[in-house]
């Protein structure tokens, strides 16, 4: 499943200069927001409005912008889905 969800990503993440890491998936389904009006709610249950205000805003630096721009795109293009089977 893994890797279908990875070869899928690839092709809606032609920003990204290096290949998609399976495990950036998991960090999505895991890693609680650190900050703001949602903390400590999991990234993947971030509502869409928020992840847009944070599209139009800036997204922050580092890992957590990356995590937060993945999972934007992934809203974006419908594919909650492909979250659902890694979800703990």
């Amino acid at each position: 499943m893994l890797f279908i969800a990875n070869s899928i990503l690839k092709v809606y993440f032609r920003w990204q200069s290096k290949c998609m890491n399976p495990e950036l998936l998991e960090l999505l389904t895991s890693m609680r927001m650190p900050f703001g009006k949602y903390k400590g709610r999991i990234l993947c249950d971030l509502p869409e409005p928020y992840l847009v205000w944070y599209h139009n805003k800036g997204f922050p630096e580092g890992k957590l912008g990356m995590l937060l721009h993945t999972l934007y795109e992934i809203k974006l293009n419908g594919l909650e889905y492909l979250l659902k089977p890694l979800r703990k």
